[in-house]
Order: structure tokens, then C-alpha cells, then sequence
């Protein structure tokens, strides 16, 4: 094995207890790799902390800011551990994202990386450094430091494996791969052994906490593999690849931190109104999930940790409209090819109908069935994982 990327997780570095045991799983793959670059995240809870701390002082912080606050975490995790790796006698540098060359778009809190310049890092693995890079974070043409969103480490893991031809991309957390569903919610979870990226990017834009989207469009478009694995354990963990199997329910995830936004005026809404309000959303940076029209209302869903950020922006720019916010819940049914079975579908509205949960819509994609509700407690996931995974052939 010649050159293998490693990523941490924040509950994997979260004191030093737990970094001399990153230290030691370092060193172990450092002896089969000749090359070993490793990227982190924040601390435990770093990144909450700041973001609450920058909210104390103003309910909207400047996007720019924050991003020059939040990558200070990051910097602390791969500067601790690399002060420890050379402690042991691993010869260890860290680096920021703008020194690992990482070049991102101008887009603050969501940065997309645009080029990765690796002279740097090749020039620190030939004298036999491990890399530490700080994850999360590169630096734009206007060299403002800039980050690519939660879970933005993993993506940084996977654009270093792609401009570095790594072999091997680990992304290691403290859960010992991927599962059929929150093993914090339901009590009989499968571990999945593999799973394709289109259905991995089904969970993952479902709202699951488990890999950040854009590291699984980068695997799948270079064609890298993908291993999530825990930090604490020394099991296989799930492979993440190309490989789609026969049709079977994979996941269930339920998203509770989402917001449907409605703007309603008197008059219709011409469509330059429509173009226009769209531009400006996106403009400002925020994640649409839809956007949809009616004669005189357009309802659109987004995150519920930019509903103030939407609220002020709509409330500036457009006076006329009447804004409403309500909060839902997002249920995802993930499994390739799930749209070709209607016992699937079926199996699920009886079950929330036997739970009189109401139903607000339903999508359905290749690989996903999406139900928005009001509400959807434990019980209703615990029996739909019972009935479409454990115990039933799909």
C-alpha cells in the first residue's frame, strides 16, 4: 500500500485520551503505508460551542466571520495530534487547508472545493512526514478562509484521495460503519457490509449524521471507494462503492431539523417574481430542498438552523408577502429500486395509518421514499425497521 487517507471524527479526538488511541491506529496503518495523510474535525463539541458562542453576540453572524471562527478547530485537533505523533517518534507536520493547497469557491459556510495544489504535500511525505490536515476548510481566490459545511471533513478526505491517488480512503467515527438505521433510536439496527453510493447519498441527503453528501459525489464520480470504520473497534465497517445489489431496504432515517417555508401574497405571483425569489435564496446560500408554486403562495423547504438567516432575508427583500414557518418531520426509506415495489409503499402507509400520523406529502425517487409529517414518534420507526428490514424479504 503506498499512499492511504485517514479521517477522524470529532468524537474520535474529543480529549487525550482519545487522541493517543487515533495516535495508535495512525501508527499501525503508517507501518503498512508507506505514505499516510490523516484529516480531521473539530474536537467533541468545538464547532456548537463556537457557532453558539458567535450567536450570543448576533443572532445573523457575517457568513465570512464565522468561517474564520469555525476553522480554528479543526487547526487545534491537527496541531494536538501531531505534537503527539512526534512525541512517539512518528515524524508529524500539521497543515491548515489553504497550506494543503485546498482552493475552494467563495461561497462561505458551504464551500465546494474547485482545486487541490498538492506540491506541498508531496513534498512533506518524501522527507516521511504524516500529514495532519485540517479538515473542513480551504481558502478562496480572495485567500478568505472558507468551509465546506458540517461533516465538510469527510469531503476533505475524499478530494485528498482523489489528488493524492490514494489507494485507501478510512473515514473513521465511533460507530463501526454504516446502519439500517440511528442505532441511538432503534434497538435492532443492522450493520450494512456494503452499500452503493446513490444509495449512501439517498441517507445522507435524508438528513443521517453519518458521511457529508459531497465526499459521496466525489467517490462516485472518480470511482473511489470508501470505508467508514470505527475508531474503537477492529471490525471491517462498510464498504461504500459502485456496486448496486437486488432490490432491498437499506436504511430509514428520520430528519427533524427541517422547516417549510411558505411566502403567500394577495395578488398571483408572475414568474419573474418566482425567478427572482429563487436567485436570491440561492444567492444567500441556502439549501433548498424544494421550491414549489401555487397562484399566490410559494412553499419551499430548508434547514431549521437557517430559519432566522430566512426569515430576516425575506422579510428585507420582500415586504409585500405574508411568511409563514412550520416545522416537519422528514421520514427517508432508502434501497435502490425501491420505486419498483409498491409493498414497500404500501407496508409503510399502513403502518403510519395504523399510528394516525398525518401525512403532508410523499416523494418518491429511484432509490427513496420521503414522507413528510407533522410529527413521527420512535415507535412508528422502531415498527417500519421490524416490518421493511429485519424481519421481511423485499
Amino acid at each position: 500500500m503506498n499512499t492511504v487517507v485517514l479521517k477522524f471524527g470529532g468524537s474520535s479526538v474529543a480529549d487525550n485520551i482519545k487522541l493517543n488511541i487515533v495516535a495508535k491506529k495512525i501508527i499501525s496503518l503508517k507501518q503498512e503505508a508507506k505514505n499516510v495523510v490523516v484529516v480531521v474535525s473539530a474536537q467533541g463539541k468545538t464547532t456548537d460551542k463556537l457557532i453558539k458562542e458567535a450567536q450570543e453576540l448576533s443572532a445573523i453572524p457575517e457568513e465570512r466571520e464565522m468561517d474564520m471562527l469555525l476553522s480554528t478547530g479543526e487547526q487545534i485537533t491537527a496541531s494536538k495530534l501531531s505534537i503527539l505523533l512526534n512525541r512517539k517518534g512518528y515524524p508529524a507536520i500539521s497543515l491548515t487547508g489553504w497550506q494543503a493547497g485546498i482552493r475552494t469557491n467563495g461561497v462561505h459556510r458551504s464551500a465546494k472545493i474547485e482545486q487541490i495544489y498538492i506540491d506541498r504535500m508531496e513534498k512533506e511525505l518524501e522527507k516521511g512526514n504524516i500529514i495532519i490536515v485540517a479538515g473542513f476548510q480551504g481558502v478562496d481566490e480572495n485567500e478568505d478562509i472558507t468551509t465546506l459545511g458540517r461533516g465538510g471533513s469527510d469531503t476533505t478526505a475524499v478530494a485528498l484521495q482523489v489528488a493524492l491517488k490514494a489507494e485507501k480512503c478510512y473515514i473513521f467515527s465511533d460507530v463501526d460503519g454504516i446502519y439500517s438505521a440511528d442505532p441511538n433510536m432503534i434497538t435492532m439496527t443492522k450493520k450494512l457490509d456494503e452499500i452503493s453510493f446513490d444509495e449512501m447519498q439517498e441517507i445522507s441527503d435524508a438528513g443521517a449524521k453519518v458521511l457529508h453528501n459531497r465526499c459521496i459525489q466525489l467517490g462516485k464520480r472518480f470511482h473511489c471507494d470508501i470505508v467508514a470504520k470505527s475508531t474503537f473497534s477492529e471490525g471491517s465497517g462498510t464498504k461504500i462503492c459502485e456496486k448496486i445489489e437486488s432490490t432491498q431496504i437499506k436504511s430509514i432515517t428520520k430528519n427533524e431539523k427541517l422547516v417549510m417555508i411558505t411566502m403567500k401574497k394577495e395578488q398571483n405571483i408572475s414568474e419573474k417574481e418566482l425567478y427572482d425569489i429563487y436567485e436570491t435564496l440561492l444567492q444567500h446560500n441556502i439549501l433548498l430542498e424544494s421550491f414549489e408554486k401555487e397562484e399566490n403562495r410559494i412553499t419551499f423547504r430548508a434547514e431549521k438552523a437557517e430559519q432566522n438567516k430566512v426569515q430576516e432575508l425575506l422579510d428585507r427583500k420582500y415586504p409585500d408577502y405574508q411568511i409563514m414557518q412550520e416545522e416537519f418531520v422528514k421520514l427517508s426509506i432508502v434501497g435502490y429500486g425501491v420505486i419498483q415495489d409498491n409493498k414497500v409503499l404500501s407496508q409503510t402507509i399502513a403502518i403510519l395509518k395504523k399510528h394516525n400520523i398525518e401525512i403532508m406529502d410523499i416523494y418518491l425517487t429511484q432509490a427513496q421514499i420521503q414522507i413528510l409529517a407533522k410529527e413521527i414518534k420512535k415507535e412508528v420507526i422502531e415498527e417500519l425497521h421490524q416490518k421493511l428490514i429485519n424481519f421481511s424479504t423485499i
